[in-house]
């Protein structure tokens, strides 16, 4: 049965009615709160997609206000574009959204820092990004220093090439010193018709003509040789000038003053030098040279009075000897009217340090001679005359020395004494030595035989038992019949 006509309704009512119903869900939407209106057109276009046949333009009313809540006001937040051009600043451009903003509805999302326009253009300006101004700003000079912010810029490299330029100045200056020193001495004492010319056959280290008189060893040590002369091998002169040339050794002097000095060694053939043990030297050294030297200690004593109540040295010396009849005997009276005496002394005695005759000195050669004296400057150098004619009359006088009976007695018994006290301490020595050795020889076969396996250690053990059983049975000689 069809139905009636007027029960079915037309298509278009049916249509009018769909589109009212469409409207009142969009202004619903509209209206409910958190949602943009801005949205609205979208949403409505994805829906006018699906039909393609009639398009509809919706005019839809603005949405009402939102009411914010009032226990945390939020201060309104904006956002703003930048502007290419920061000389003029545009104003932000509020976002609808953000004007709609409800904090009780999205809680603990961060908002979003309001950056100012007076602010934005100050970081422009801060941070030009045009690479040529930066390539300008490198390329530009820079600024006149003055003599003074110089000096202290490079106060250190100026000291450094001031102290060297210091340094070699001095360097070739104090070796030029020394120098002059030493060919000074060599011009008084031992060119020709000198003291040394005329007591020795042979000067310097060649018997060449033109062989030099000086021997160089550095830039403060000279030595001179001399050679043919009765009683003795030869003489060596050492001289030891300051460290003239090493700047920081003359600072050093500031605070330990040294002199420039004269050694003279002469070494006596063995036939020519009797049991002498003497020593001459100024009180603190002459201690000191009892204490370290070892043939003064083994053999001679401090001198506290003249022997036979004679002329004595001056005051200020002492004497170091093995008897009293060996110190009076070599301290002549020519001696001291010469130098030792106290007026002699007193004009003389700034150059003498020390005397020492051994014939027990220990080193390769035993009978020595050893005078050592400072040297003047160049332009005092004939007041050291009276202290270097020492030497030619002392090898005269120790090689002609001979010792009395009873002076010998007691020298020869020392020296006996020493000799068996030395052959001790050397075979003492010598056992320290071998036992030594026997302890590291131990301990190396102890440590072999640890490394030995059980059955070589048994091995070894059997051979050795072996050895001392056949050592200590009895010996059987053959005798042929």
């Amino acid at each position: 049965m069809a139905a009636p006509s007027w029960i079915r309704p037309p298509r278009a009512a049916l249509l009018l009615v769909l589109l009212l119903a469409f409207h009142l869900s969009l202004s619903l939407a509209a209206n409910f709160e958190g949602f943009d209106s801005d949205d609205l057109p979208s949403a409505a276009g994805g829906l006018d997609s699906g039909d393609e046949e009639e398009e509809v333009d919706l005019d839809l009313p603005p949405p009402p206000p939102i009411s914010h809540s009032a226990s945390a006001p939020s201060p309104p937040v904006t956002t703003s574009t930048p502007n290419p051009n920061p000389a003029k600043p545009t104003p932000p451009n509020p976002t609808p959204a953000l004007d709609l903003w409800d904090e009780d509805e999205f809680e603990g999302i961060p908002v979003p820092e309001v950056v100012s326009p007076d602010e934005s253009s100050a970081q422009a300006e801060a941070a030009p990004s045009d690479p040529s101004a930066e390539a300008a700003a490198e390329a530009a000079p820079a600024p006149k220093r003055s003599p003074a912010e110089l000096l202290r810029a490079f106060s250190v490299e100026i000291a450094c090439v001031s102290f060297l330029i210091c340094f070699v100045l001095n360097y070739f200056t104090g070796k030029r010193q020394n120098e002059a020193i030493a060919l000074a001495w060599a011009t008084k004492f031992a060119t020709r018709d000198s003291i040394f010319d005329k007591n020795f056959s042979l000067l310097g280290t060649g018997d060449g003509k033109d062989t030099p008189l000086l021997l160089k060893e550095g830039q403060d040590v000279f030595k001179f040789y001399a050679s043919g002369r009765r009683f003795c091998q030869g003489m060596l002169a050492t001289m030891e000038m300051r460290a003239r040339h090493d700047l920081l050794s003359k600072l050093l002097e500031l605070v330990f003053p040294r002199k420039d000095t004269i050694t003279f060694e002469v070494v006596m053939n063995e036939d020519a030098m009797d049991h002498v043990v003497v020593a001459v030297a100024r009180k603190k050294l002459a201690k000191t040279m009892q204490k370290e030297e070892r043939d003064l200690q083994r053999f001679a004593g401090v001198l506290n009075s003249a022997p036979g109540g004679r002329r004595w040295v001056a005051d200020e010396l002492a004497v170091v000897a093995e008897s009293k009849e060996v110190a009076g005997d070599m301290i002549t009276e020519a001696v001291l009217d010469q130098v030792l005496g106290d007026k002699a002394f007193e004009k003389f005695g700034k150059y003498f340090i020390s005397l020492h005759f051994s014939d027990q000195v220990a080193g390769s050669y035993k009978k020595v001679l050893t005078f050592k004296f400072v040297l003047p400057d160049v332009n005092n150098m004939t007041e050291m005359t009276r202290l270097v004619a020492l030497v030619p009359y002392y090898i005269d006088l120790v090689g002609r020395y001979k010792l009395s009976s009873h002076a010998r007695s007691k020298t020869e018994a020392a020296r006996t004494k020493a000799a068996q006290e030395a052959f001790r301490e050397l075979q003492s020595a010598r056992q320290e030595a071998l036992q030594k050795k026997k302890a590291e020889k131990k301990k190396l076969m102890e440590e072999a035989e640890a490394k030995l396996s059980a059955e070589a250690l048994r091995k070894k053990e059997e051979k050795e038992r072996a050895r001392q059983m056949k050592k200590s049975g009895p010996k059987v000689k053959m005798l042929r019949s």
